[in-house]
């Protein structure tokens, strides 16, 4: 982290505490506290039943560590571990989530009144950037640091429950929880929990959604197609940031269930709602794209509409605001798809430009 180590605090400033929930998270959550105890009063680890060494790696970085029975709740885990500590504000972070920035602003919270509730960019980085497969961090804007007194609700995909204003702070947080190695690890869990509360609550759009991005995630497309359409019927009209999300991933569903046709009326019916995202049009070049590789009859009239895609994206440009987003496709994976595209045109002088374009944007 680049953030230079804050100044004690004053004598009569408010006090910030890390507030997290662990459970067998050994190999990371050194990382995790390393990054944010610098900047924090206290920190607190709630283990919510580990067999390995998360506990002493925890207490050896310089947290206190408490213990709960995992009850198949993350807001009940969340809010035992906000109720540890009597701190007037609390960052709260996951094992596999570290500070990559933004220390300062988290400093700068001694000496503002708890009036608001604060929302951090988390880029969760896409693939396994340790074995060199990455395809891009996703940023998201959560509500991660939370004035005392607000709690939880949700046993997963929990969300803070107030009524104060979201303010954006100038914090980064790293997540690697989309490494194969971690998604294998909780598959199956975050479903079992969504499809309990749906039993509870049918008609909320937002735990469909999030469904349809966990079937979207293990690869269970045609599940995830589902769970979209359902959100998008429950919503009607409304616009939450998540609909973002939702529609790329719709348009990557539809493209691997083959189901092309329909991509391409679901784009045009979304061009003047999303014309000003890259990850949109950046999911119609590769939706069109596979459809031109299956039928290539079709090639002639696809890969003008490909091309026009991915030139949009470089338009755009870069847009890290949008929910779901993911680095690069408004820059270096939209000019490095056209490099592609017209090598295989057989366009070398077209194919060297969109490379050094995507060289240069590095």
């Amino acid at each position: 982290m680049s953030d230079r180590a804050p100044p004690a605090p004053a004598p009569h400033a408010a006090r910030l505490a890390l507030v997290m929930i662990a459970r067998n998270e050994a190999h990371q959550i050194g990382r995790a506290l390393a990054s944010a105890l610098p900047w924090v009063d206290e920190a607190w680890v709630l283990d919510t039943g580990s067999t390995d060494d998360t506990v002493a790696v925890a207490r050896a970085a310089g947290a206190q560590v408490a213990h709960f029975d995992w009850c198949d709740d993350f807001s009940a885990a969340r809010n035992a571990a906000l109720a540890l500590t009597q701190a007037d504000w609390r960052l709260v972070l996951d094992a596999d989530e570290w500070l990559a920035s933004g220390g300062p602003a988290l400093a700068a919270l001694r000496q503002q009144p708890r009036q608001f509730v604060g929302a951090v960019r988390v880029d969760s980085q896409q693939g396994d950037a340790s074995a060199g497969q990455g395809s891009g961090d996703a940023p998201s804007w959560l509500s991660r640091v939370l004035p005392a007194g607000v709690a939880y609700a949700g046993r997963v995909h929990e969300q803070p429950q107030h009524t104060l204003p979201v303010r954006r702070l100038p914090i980064r947080v790293g997540h690697s929880g989309y490494a194969p190695a971690a998604l294998a690890a909780k598959a199956g869990r975050n479903a079992a929990l969504l499809m309990s509360m749906l039993g509870d609550t049918p008609d909320d759009a937002y735990l469909w959604y999030q469904l349809g991005k966990d079937h979207d995630v293990y690869e269970r497309y045609a599940g995830a197609l589902q769970c979209f359409e359902h959100a998008q019927g429950l919503l009607g009209p409304a616009r939450p940031a998540w609909l973002h999300d939702l529609v790329v991933r719709q348009l990557h569903a539809l493209k691997r269930c083959g189901r092309h046709a329909d991509g391409l009326h679901l784009a045009e019916a979304g061009l003047e709602a999303w014309q000003d995202s890259p990850d949109f049009f950046f999911a119609i070049g590769d939706l069109l794209l596979d459809w031109a590789a299956d039928e290539p009859a079709r090639a002639d009239g696809l890969l003008p509409m490909i091309e026009t895609a991915w030139q949009r994206c470089l338009a755009i440009g870069e847009r890290p605001d949008l929910e779901g987003a993911v680095a690069g496709r408004g820059s270096t994976l939209a000019a490095g798809n056209l490099a592609l595209l017209f090598d295989t045109l057989g366009q070398p002088r077209q194919a060297a430009h969109y490379r050094r374009l995507a060289q240069a944007r590095q």
